[in-house]
């Protein structure tokens, strides 16, 4: 895929996200590995209204070489690929259900959400809680890349998910799991629930194993 299809492909898998309500207003960044750096969406952007053209381009460093200013959570995006060789992009959203999910105070840090389906288990898998930080706040990159190493998607506390994968593809749709997934987890709570059981999440992760 050449750079302008990818920028191309950058800006329809945002409208598809904002038009389903999955981010809002100018929340929300979405990055592609290219050759010898990445492409990321601008800071103060709507990801229903990107401008191909004006798509951020940085290069291995992360230094912006040209197109609109790059997301101001570049650096949230920058430590995940550090950690993730194989990613090939990266999904950050404030999707609704996923952000209530993090705000809550009786989940588990080291795995926020259960085994609640089958392919939540073959694209997410365990979904550890970054602890809150404020907006830009470089320690959060620290944060997320102490995770990044053994989790391609982590959920931000009070804040969303951020979310790697082998394609653009791959993360965009791994991000829609996690956040039904949160959904479904909100509509159960207090109902009595039938959650995979540990041998069946262990066969599922023998077949089907993180690519990134």
């Amino acid at each position: 895929m050449t750079e302008a299809q990818t920028r191309d492909r950058i800006a329809a898998f945002g409208r598809s996200i904002f038009r389903r309500g999955l981010t809002f207003g100018s929340t929300g960044n979405i990055s592609v590995r290219v050759d010898e750096g990445w492409l990321m969406t601008p800071t103060g952007s709507s990801l229903g209204d990107l401008d191909p053209a004006a798509i951020s381009k940085l290069d291995g460093q992360g230094n912006h070489l040209s197109g609109d200013k790059p997301t101001k959570e570049a650096f949230l995006h920058l430590a995940m690929y550090g950690e993730r060789p194989k990613a090939g992009a990266i999904v950050h959203l404030h999707s609704t259900h996923s952000v209530a999910v993090s705000c809550l105070a009786d989940i588990d840090p080291a795995n926020v959400l259960p085994p609640i389906t089958a392919y939540y288990v073959m694209r997410v898998g365990t979904l550890p809680l970054v602890g809150y930080y404020p907006p830009g706040d470089l320690d959060l990159a620290r944060a997320v890349r102490e995770m990044a190493s053994r989790h391609h998607a982590v959920l931000l506390a009070n804040h969303g998910p951020v979310v790697a994968g082998v394609s653009l593809d791959d993360a965009v749709y791994a991000t829609e799991e996690l956040e039904e997934t949160a959904k479904l987890y909100l509509l159960l709570r207090g109902q009595p629930t039938r959650l995979l059981t540990a041998e069946q999440t262990t066969v599922l992760n023998q077949r089907f194993p993180v690519k990134c």
